[in-house]
């Protein structure tokens, strides 16, 4: 009883420092986006007095581009990415999981190969692909693969989750005269909702994230994202580090909030597919 009891004090001791040293980067980062360009050498976390107009200056970033713009770019590109990834990864899946038609396993296999694929691989051919049809410096290169199945991952995600499901209710539905495609929509997909989310919550960080793609492709400044803009305190001649670190603190909320308000779904979808795999 005595050592169970040393074990948990031990543990409440611990614990707190050690969120304390994790935390302490989003810290910093915060009490920086703060402060003036002298005092970014300074050790103190807190400045001496807080520059709040860094994050108004920062959102205004010059006379003709401001951040509402960048957001609208990026919130928009994130509709179609989510919606095409949740959508047509659900339908693949479906048709893997399913369905039986010839090679079904060869082609299964081939689209787990694609996961060993590295990404840098790919980024010339499809560079040259999209610049052939003028598709460079549109969102369209960033989008349309969200439409094309959504990326292997999510599809060996769903097909693991719609195992799962009893193949009864597919002979019930079946003899109520239910088509595929009506078992699939009234059916299955109703009942892989927390999957779809996890899809959702990882499609829309992903590419939110994306940077090197977005730079790639976009060149128009009125076409910026959130990531692009960033970019810009960079390129100019004094870089203004407390407006840079303001608006990359903005620019982590809209994840942290989609995170937070799926927490449930997401983290049920990961569980379940976690088990039936």
């Amino acid at each position: 009883m005595r050592t169970q009891r040393s074990k948990n004090l031990v543990s409440q001791l611990v614990l707190p420092v050690m969120s304390f040293l994790m935390l302490y980067p989003v810290f910093w980062w915060i009490g920086a986006s703060l402060k003036k360009n002298s005092e970014m050498g300074s050790p103190s976390i807190w400045p001496e007095e807080p520059m709040w107009e860094n994050f108004t200056k920062g959102w205004f970033i010059s006379a003709d581009y401001n951040f509402t713009t960048f957001y609208a770019n990026t919130l928009m590109m994130e509709f179609f990415n989510v919606l095409g990834g949740v959508v047509t990864s659900a339908l693949v899946a479906y048709g893997f999981a399913r369905l039986n038609f010839k090679f079904r396993g060869f082609w299964f296999s081939i689209l787990l190969l694609t996961l060993m694929l590295p990404g840098q691989v790919t980024i010339i051919p499809q560079y040259i692909f999209y610049n052939n049809l003028g598709l460079v410096n549109s969102y369209i290169p960033l989008i349309l693969p969200h439409f094309l199945g959504g990326g292997a991952f999510f599809i060996f995600l769903l097909v693991q989750f719609i195992r799962g499901i009893p193949r009864e209710l597919d002979e019930a539905a079946k003899i109520d005269g239910a088509s595929v495609y009506g078992i699939f929509l009234r059916i299955i997909f109703p009942l892989v909702k927390p999957a779809l989310v996890t899809v959702a919550i990882f499609t829309f960080i992903w590419s939110w994230d994306d940077f090197f793609g977005q730079v790639l492709y976009l060149s128009s400044i009125e076409k910026y994202t959130v990531s692009l803009g960033l970019r810009m305190f960079v390129d100019q001649f004094e870089v203004q580090w407390g407006q840079l670190l303001a608006m990359s603190l903005l620019s982590v909320l809209p994840s942290v909030i989609v995170f937070f308000l799926a927490q449930k779904h997401f983290v049920e979808g990961i569980a379940t597919t976690g088990i039936k795999g």
